[in-house]
């Protein structure tokens, strides 16, 4: 917050006039400092008009308010299952085994019919889909103790949980902005995974239609593709989806990957820029992502563009 004189014009007590201006100082040199206010719009102003300044923490984001449980409610629809069934407010998914999160029951809220019973069908559910029972619960959460109870453990126990992650869309783009390097390459964003976007995806590729079936599900998606402008090989990509089954602004981001050989440029950030402003052109404010709490790269990059941890969950499975 910076409160500036306005030169020639006078103030309600005849003094100076002067008003105040809140926003991300970008700049300060050559006598005149830059501000760039939340709506984008850039100032520059004369250091020696300054009367005062003081840091302001950025505001938290309303989204914040929302539970644990009514996010990961909002975040299915990025990321759907090809089969699913409500199980009171719990959701069983299933998806031929690709990926944890489409082939687990998203055990959030009341199942409706008691734990020990809500756990009967979920096996039933999961031999019959011929898959191991999965649960995703939230990490404090009641369920977790319930499940704990009945016998459950941590199916990945030699993983930190996932943490689930808020940020402005319109924050985390300036952010990018700001220090996202200038690149040759070229950037497209496509509403459909193709060969060379699947490439580097080993896991994608073995589960064929089944992982097409999750990644191009959403009602509204996108891959970014950032391609070497010598040879037009994919080195970086990400994907976003838009669309949480209850008309709320959100994106969701996901597959984030860099070229091990094009590391370290900055390229994580381009790719970050083009998933926000896709979102960001259909009109969306917030946008979620989902890391794990051992990933220092992708927490020290999220935590640049104002990503904050809104809770996380892990994965638990029947004790053998």
């Amino acid at each position: 917050m910076v409160r500036r004189v306005l030169p020639g014009e006078t103030g309600p007590t005849g003094g100076p006039a002067m008003t105040d201006l809140l926003g991300v100082m970008e700049s300060w040199q050559s006598g005149t400092t830059t501000i760039r206010a939340e709506s984008g719009t850039v100032t520059a102003i004369r250091i020696g008009d300054i009367v005062s300044g003081k840091p302001v923490p950025p505001r938290p984001s309303v989204q914040h308010r929302v539970q644990p449980e009514d996010a990961e409610r909002r975040a299915v629809a990025g990321w759907p299952p090809l089969t699913s069934r409500p199980l009171g407010e719990w959701l069983l998914r299933a998806s031929a085994g690709y990926s944890s999160r489409a082939n687990s029951v998203l055990a959030v809220g009341d199942p409706g019919t008691g734990t020990a019973a809500a756990l009967d069908e979920v096996a039933s559910f999961y031999a019959a889909e011929s898959l191991p029972p999965l649960a995703q619960v939230v990490v404090g959460s009641d369920v977790l103790t319930d499940l704990e109870s009945a016998g459950w453990v941590p199916a990945r126990p030699h993983e930190a949980d996932t943490e689930f992650r808020l940020a402005s869309v319109a924050r985390a783009l300036r952010e990018v902005r700001r220090v996202a390097p200038a690149h040759l390459w070229s950037v497209e964003t496509v509403p459909t995974a193709g060969p060379d976007w699947l490439a580097d995806d080993d896991h994608a590729r073995a589960h064929g239609q089944a992982a097409l079936g999750v990644l191009e599900g959403p009602p509204d998606v996108g891959f970014t593709a950032v391609r070497s402008a010598t040879d037009g090989e994919v080195i970086a990509k990400g994907r976003v989806a838009s669309g949480d089954g209850a008309g709320v602004d959100w994106v969701g981001v996901t597959n984030v990957w860099v070229s091990p050989t094009h590391r370290r440029q900055g390229l994580a950030l381009t790719v970050m820029g083009a998933l926000l402003e896709w979102g960001a052109e259909r009109g969306a404010t917030t946008a979620y992502l989902q890391t794990r709490a051992d990933n220092p790269g992708a927490l020290a990059l999220y935590d640049r563009l104002g990503f904050a941890t809104h809770h996380t969950y892990r994965y638990l499975t029947v004790a053998r």
